[in-house]
């Protein structure tokens, strides 16, 4: 029967087969192997990212967005669209896409009608079709350095790392982030911004349930939890190529708590998921689900409990907005592929063999050394930990050394400004007067590791120069204070700003240079970075004195008063002492052009010269 006809009635009768999930006490025995494609096949769309960050930046002139992408070796093909929403039948701002790839791509870009500026490396990318955008060279800089270079183009709004994507939409003007700085972190959702498609298809497999007879297939999908806990829909297509009277089928879908699903299948099946669904021919229609294991083994059971004899297709993928099952297998027959040969260990694993055969051997007439490289190694924390064991003939006991290796494309290093020394609230906007509190940290967290604070200096450009905060771990003046790190060691600090400067700077760059130290071992190990952040700087209120003191223009007011007063006070006692005086005594008064001393041209030098303090940014009128 066509999706497009099936009943209402027939819908709602299968979703009532679903009396109530039991459990199975007994051990499920299914040995799940990998399908071969022509049996099964899963791709999905996803807003996860490796590494991202979404920020807002409403008054920004122009919208910048990075995109970091990773392909094999070879050239490879991608689609990018973007898309906007047009406000008063104009585009809100123009946008700024930086492109950075790692091999060949021959793109297709769709962004009709959006003013596109594009910067990518033209020896790498080739456009399928002339592009019809303003296109940019992109210099060849680290990640670090190109994100420093979009950021002197405009705030960025949107930033994500992609492996091997086959697709991506980006939707422009839909950055709903809490941060109002984008720094890239680990595992992130982009939600709306960004969605992609990965070129590889999900693992899918299958194995047959012992002991249950029939010809009863389960596919079962598992959705892993995301990033963010909002609510999810996930659209979820099943098309199966089978006759249909040759199928008996239940689909068990399990999810986080927050994600519902809507079900657009091509054949009748039975319906058994967690949360709450709805079939794409009456999506207004939700039905209750079901609370199931979040296991592997728990859902195995489930399918053994609905009279399953086969598991046709087992996937497990992170949190997606639509997935795709195309599969074949009818009739209980079920096909696998043999496993695929592994040729780097898994996160969680390290086969012996396998690391010991990517171990080098180098020999010199003095020294043999043995050389495993990182990139070769698949792991699952940023660092890898390891020791070098001797075994001397004329010891009883090897002698050993502790290794540690960072891997450092995998650590995130962030500065953060706080108004308040709770840590609660980041802003990048500083008050003249007002308190500011800074902490740096690095993700994910590095135990063995101790992050300290070496420098920091806030520039303020050619109106106010440079302000030292730190040096040499130090606190520079008496408006710095080096406070507590925070329960997980992150570095913080506090500083005093005022500004007596005419103009008054409205931006400045705090830049700070931290270190990565072992806790034990040699110091030769340390890893150094240099982290910024650009701040906006809120002009004082000048309509008098405040609560934090005299303004400027009360400043002004008292030394000119003063001047005046004292200049009419001298007029005033020579006028009384040249009227008071007898005639005889007064001599003639001989004017002298006195040539241009070195002490009033340096004290001409003095009156626009500018200080530069942690606490005062001073100058003189």
């Amino acid at each position: 029967m066509d999706r497009g006809t099936l009943p209402l009635a027939v819908a709602l009768l299968l979703a009532s087969c679903s009396l109530s999930p039991t459990s199975l006490a007994e051990t499920v025995h299914c040995d799940l192997q990998p399908v071969g494609p022509e049996r099964g096949e899963v791709t999905y769309t996803t807003s996860q990212v490796s590494k991202g960050c979404v920020a807002q930046a409403p008054n920004a002139i122009l919208e910048v967005h990075v995109l970091f992408l990773e392909f094999p070796t070879g050239p490879s093909q991608l689609e990018l669209t973007l898309q906007a929403s047009k406000q008063n039948g104009t585009w809100p701002r123009e946008v700024l896409l930086v492109l950075s790839v790692n091999s060949s791509v021959f793109l297709h870009l769709q962004a009709l009608g959006i003013p596109l500026h594009l910067a990518y490396n033209s020896s790498l990318v080739t456009f399928q079709e002339p592009p019809g955008v303003n296109t940019t060279e992109l210099p060849s800089f680290p990640k670090t350095q190109i994100l420093e270079w979009a950021a002197e183009r405009g705030p960025i709004t949107s930033a994500a790392e992609l492996n091997d994507p086959q697709s991506i939409l980006l939707r422009l003007g839909q950055a709903q982030g809490s941060l109002s700085f984008c720094m890239l972190e680990a595992s992130q959702d982009m939600g709306r911004t960004l969605e992609w498609r990965p070129r590889t298809p999900a693992l899918v497999r299958g194995c047959h349930l012992e002991g249950v007879a029939g010809h009863k297939e389960a596919h079962i999908l598992r959705v892993l939890p995301g990033h963010s806990a909002g609510p999810r829909t996930v659209t979820v297509k099943v098309e199966l190529s089978c006759a249909p009277g040759d199928l008996d089928a239940v689909l068990i879908l399990q999810g986080p708590p927050y994600v519902s699903w809507l079900i657009d299948a091509n054949h009748n099946m039975q319906i058994w998921t967690t949360g709450e669904y709805s079939f794409k021919i009456f999506p207004e229609k939700n039905i209750r689900g079901f609370k199931l294991p979040d296991t592997p083994q728990g859902l195995l059971g489930e399918a053994r409990m609905l009279n399953a004899s086969i598991v046709a297709s087992f996937v497990e993928l992170p949190l997606a907005s639509i997935v795709s099952l195309h599969a074949s297998s009818c009739g209980g027959r079920l096909q696998t592929s043999p496993a695929p040969i592994q040729t780097t260990p898994p996160k969680d694993t390290c086969s012996p063999e396998l690391l010991m055969s990517l171990i080098q051997t180098k020999c010199a007439d003095d020294a043999m050394t043995l050389v495993l490289k990182k990139e070769l190694v698949a792991v699952s924390a940023s660092m890898i930990s390891n020791e070098a064991v001797v075994n001397i003939l004329s010891s009883s006991s090897p002698q050993r050394k502790k290794v540690h290796c960072l891997n450092m494309d995998s650590l995130s290093f962030q500065l953060g400004l706080y108004l308040s020394p709770h840590f609660l609230q980041a802003s990048n906007t500083i008050e003249p007067g007002q308190q500011s509190f800074v902490q740096v940290r690095v993700s994910p967290s590095v135990s063995e590791f101790l992050l300290q604070l070496d420098s920091c200096h806030l520039d303020l450009g050619p109106e106010g120069g440079t302000v030292e905060l730190i040096q040499g771990r130090a606190a520079k003046g008496n408006c710095v204070s080096l406070l507590s790190p925070s329960p997980e060691g992150d570095p913080r600090f506090s500083f005093l700003l005022h500004f007596y400067t005419v103009p008054i700077p409205k931006t400045g760059t705090l830049s700070c240079t931290v270190a990565l130290r072992p806790k034990t071992g040699s110091q030769d190990q340390e890893v150094h970075r240099t982290v910024f952040m650009r701040l906006n700087i809120i002009s004082p209120d000048l309509s008098g004195c405040t609560s934090k003191g005299l303004v400027l223009p009360a400043v002004l007011g008292i030394t000119f008063g003063a001047f005046l007063i004292g200049a009419l006070l001298t007029a005033a006692l020579w006028y009384i002492y040249s009227h008071t005086r007898s005639p005889s005594k007064r001599e003639p008064v001989v004017a002298v052009a006195a040539p241009a001393s070195s002490e009033s041209s340096s004290t001409n030098h003095s009156i626009g010269s500018t200080q530069s303090t942690p606490c005062s940014t001073s100058s003189m009128a």
